[in-house]
C-alpha cells in the first residue's frame, strides 16, 4: 500500500484583521471592502518560506523514524534563494541524515502537488522508503490591492511511503496550460495577475472540472464516492458552479478557511488536505485538486490508521496573536522604510566556510553527549565541561531542536535593533542538561517569565543586504498557557 503515512498543516502564531488592511489603505481602492471580512495569517519577521516549511516538516515527522527518509521536496514560489538548494537548508533543520535526496519544486501553485506526485511515484518505483514533501509561501501583494486582503502565510507537509500509511493513494490525473493568471517575473517582489473574470471564467472554471472529470474516467470512480473534494478558489460563485457542473452536495465542499487564514498559495490544497484528514474516518475518499498553471487531481483512500496523526493543523489555527498594528507588517516586510537607529548600520557578511564549521549546531542545533560520564552541553566541545570528567574527544551528537527548555533568565533591550522592539533574548536551562543563548520570537516581553518552557523553532536570524543572502539559527518559543 501506498500513501501518506503522515501529514501537518502550520499557521503561523500571528493573525492580521482585514479591517486594519482596510482602514489603512481602503482609500487608495475602495472596492476591497468586499475582502475585508475575517483575517490572515502573517509570517513573523523572521519567518519566511524555509522556516514555515521546517515547522510543518518537523510536525510531520513526529513519530516517523527520521532514518527511514531517504527524499526532501521543498514546494514554493517564494523560496529565498534562485540559486542554493533551500531544501538542503532544511535537511539539517528537519534532523535527517546528509545521505538524502533532495530537490526544489517552484514557478507554479500546483507545484506542491506536484512534488507530492513524483513523491509516490518514487515509492511505487522502489527509489525511497520515505519521502518527506513540504510547501509553503510567503506571497506579497502591494499595498491596497486585492492580493494584499486575500493572501495569507502557511505550510503543509506529507510524509509519504508504503507502511503505516494513513491515506492510501488510488489514482490522479494532471493538465498542464501556460495560462496567464498569477505571474511573477525574476525581478518582481509582488505578485501580479490578470483580471479576475479570466482567472475564474477561463482559468477555475474549465480547469478543475476537466482535471476532475478525468480523474474520474482514469479510476472509474464517481464523484459521489468521494467525502471531500478539496480545491482552492476564492470565488464563492464559482465554487457553487463548480458543484453544479460536477453534481457536488455542499457537504462535499472542503471549506477553503479564506476567513481565517487566506489563500496561501503554494500549499493552499495540502492544506486543506490535512485539514479534510483531521475530520476523515476509515474508508472515505478524498479528491484534491490543485490550480494553477493547469491543476493535478489525486485521490486517497483513508485508512484505520488515520487516528494515530495528531491533529496539527487545528492546533496551529488555535495558537494565536493578533497584530494590532498594520504598519508593523509592511516594516517586516520591506515594504515601508523605517529608521532602525545606528546599531541597524552593521554588515552581516556570511562566511560560508565558518558555516559549513559549524553546520551541525547552526543547522541541527546539535550539541554533544559525553560518552563516558553523560554530561550534556551546547556547544559541542573536544573537552567535556564536566570538571569531574574533563575526557577528551568522548562528545557524540545530540540534538536540543526537538528538547524543551526553561528560561533561567531574560531582558527586553530596547536599545538593540530589532524590527519588533524590544528585542526579548535570554538563556535557557534544556530539560535533561545543557544551556544556551537564545533569541525569544512569537511572544512580547509581558508575556515572558522566568522558569517558563520554551520550545525551539528555526528561523531567519538576518538578512544579508549587501549579498542578499539569508542567515538561519533557532529562536527559543515560550509556551503559554493553554498552548
Amino acid at each position: 500500500m501506498i500513501g501518506i503515512c503522515s501529514y501537518s498543516g502550520y499557521i503561523p502564531h500571528y493573525r492580521l484583521n482585514r479591517g486594519l488592511i482596510y482602514g489603512a489603505m481602503g482609500w487608495m481602492n475602495p472596492a476591497t471592502i468586499a475582502l475585508a471580512r475575517g483575517e490572515k495569517a502573517v509570517a513573523n519577521f523572521d519567518e519566511d518560506s524555509i522556516t514555515l516549511g521546517v515547522a510543518a516538516g518537523n510536525l510531520a515527522l513526529k513519530g516517523v523514524d527520521r532514518s527511514t527518509v531517504q527524499s526532501v521536496y521543498f514546494a514554493s514560489t517564494t523560496l529565498p534563494y534562485k540559486e542554493r538548494l533551500n531544501a538542503a537548508i532544511m535537511v539539517p533543520a528537519l534532523g535527517l541524515k546528509d545521505q538524502v535526496r533532495a530537490a526544489d519544486f517552484t514557478a507554479s501553485l500546483k507545484c506542491g502537488t506536484t512534488a507530492l506526485l513524483t513523491a509516490l511515484d518514487g515509492v511505487r518505483e522502489g527509489d525511497s522508503a520515505k519521502t518527506l514533501v513540504t510547501a509553503a509561501d510567503c506571497r506579497l501583494g502591494k499595498p491596497g490591492s486585492p492580493q494584499e486582503m486575500l493572501f495569507g502565510d502557511a505550510s503543509a507537509a506529507v510524509v509519504v511511503g508504503s507502511e503505516n500509511v494513513v491515506a492510501e493513494y488510488k489514482g490522479s490525473y494532471s493538465v498542464t496550460y501556460d495560462f496567464g493568471d498569477h505571474y511573477r517575473g525574476t525581478n518582481s517582489k509582488y505578485d501580479n495577475q490578470w483580471e479576475d473574470r479570466w482567472i475564474r471564467d477561463l482559468g477555475i472554471d474549465q480547469f478543475i472540472p476537466e482535471a476532475i472529470n478525468g480523474l474520474l474516467e482514469k479510476t472509474g470512480m464517481k464523484i459521489g464516492d468521494f467525502s471531500k473534494v478539496i480545491y482552492p478558489c476564492i470565488y464563492a460563485a464559482a465554487r457553487r458552479g463548480i458543484a453544479k457542473k460536477l453534481g457536488m452536495t455542499p457537504e462535499m465542499d472542503q471549506d477553503n478557511m479564506q476567513v481565517e487564514v487566506g489563500e496561501t498559495g503554494t500549499p493552499h490544497s495540502l492544506i486543506m488536505l490535512a485539514k479534510a484528514l483531521e475530520d476523515a474516518k476509515p474508508g472515505d475518499k478524498l479528491l484534491v485538486v490543485s490550480f494553477g498553471s493547469g491543476c493535478d487531481a489525486i485521490c486517497f483512500e483513508v485508512t484505520d490508521n488515520i487516528s494515530k496523526i495528531p491533529a496539527t493543523l487545528s492546533a496551529s489555527l488555535a495558537n494565536k496573536a493578533d497584530i494590532d498594528n498594520y504598519n508593523k507588517v509592511l516594516v517586516w516586510r520591506d515594504i515601508m522604510p523605517a529608521d532602525f537607529g545606528k546599531r541597524k548600520e552593521v554588515d552581516h557578511w556570511t562566511r560560508y566556510s565558518a558555516m559549513w564549521r559549524n553546520r551541525k549546531l547552526i543547522g541541527g542545533l546539535i550539541g554533544g553527549k559525553c560518552s563516558k560520564c553523560g554530561t550534556i552541553q551546547i556547544p559541542a566541545q573536544d573537552i567535556c565541561v564536566n570538571p569531574d570528567c574533563g575526557a577528551c574527544h568522548t562528545l557524540e551528537p545530540y540534538s536540543f531542536a526537538d528538547k524543551t527548555a526553561k528560561i533561567s533568565n531574560f531582558t527586553g533591550d530596547n536599545l538593540a535593533a530589532s524590527v519588533n522592539p524590544p528585542a526579548v533574548y535570554g538563556e535557557v536551562n534544556f530539560d535533561g542538561g545543557g544551556k544556551y543563548m537564545f533569541d525569544f520570537t512569537d511572544c512580547k516581553l509581558e508575556e515572558v517569565t522566568t522558569d517558563m518552557t520554551v520550545t525551539m523553532s528555526f528561523r531567519r536570524k538576518y538578512y544579508d543586504e549587501k549579498r542578499d543572502i539569508s542567515g538561519y539559527f533557532w529562536k527559543a518559543v515560550p509556551v503559554k498557557e493553554g498552548n
